[in-house]
C-alpha cells in the first residue's frame, strides 16, 4: 500500500471514530439536538472527503495517462454542505444549525491532525 492510501485509510478510520462517538453522543446525552447536528454536518463532510480523496486519485491516473479531467467535485462538495444547512434549517427540532456547520468541517481537521500526527512521528523517526 503506498503512502497516498495508507493516509486516505487512516482519515477515514478517524472520521468512523468520530462518527460512532457522536452517533453515543446523540443517544446517551442531555444534547441530543447538538450531537444530532454535528452528526449530521460529520456525515456530510465525511462523504465529502471520500469524494475530494475519489476525485483526486482519479486526476492523479488521469495526469499518468495524460488525459484531461473536467474538475475536482468542488461544486458537488459545495452543494452537498448547502443541502446539510437546509435540512438543518428545515428540521430545527432536531439538528442544531450550529453543530451542522461545526460537522462540515471535521474533515478538514482530521486531514490537518493526520498530517501533524504523520510529520510529528516522520521527526521522531529522523531523531531516533
Amino acid at each position: 500500500m503506498n503512502q497516498y492510501d495508507s493516509m486516505i485509510t487512516r482519515q477515514r478510520k478517524w472520521m468512523f471514530y468520530l462518527l460512532s462517538l457522536l452517533v453515543v453522543g446523540a443517544g446517551f446525552t442531555p444534547y441530543p439536538r447538538i450531537f444530532l447536528g454535528l452528526l449530521l454536518g460529520t456525515v456530510i463532510s465525511f462523504y465529502n472527503l471520500w469524494l475530494m480523496q475519489r476525485k483526486i486519485n482519479q486526476l492523479g491516473l488521469a495526469t499518468i495517462q495524460n488525459r484531461q479531467m473536467r474538475g475536482i467535485g468542488t461544486f458537488t462538495r459545495l452543494a452537498s454542505g448547502a443541502a446539510a444547512a437546509l435540512i438543518a434549517l428545515r428540521f430545527e427540532e432536531y439538528f442544531h444549525l450550529i453543530a451542522v456547520i461545526i460537522g462540515l468541517m471535521t474533515a478538514y481537521v482530521v486531514i490537518m491532525i493526520d498530517f501533524a500526527l504523520l510529520k510529528s512521528r516522520d521527526l521522531h523517526k529522523e531523531e531516533g
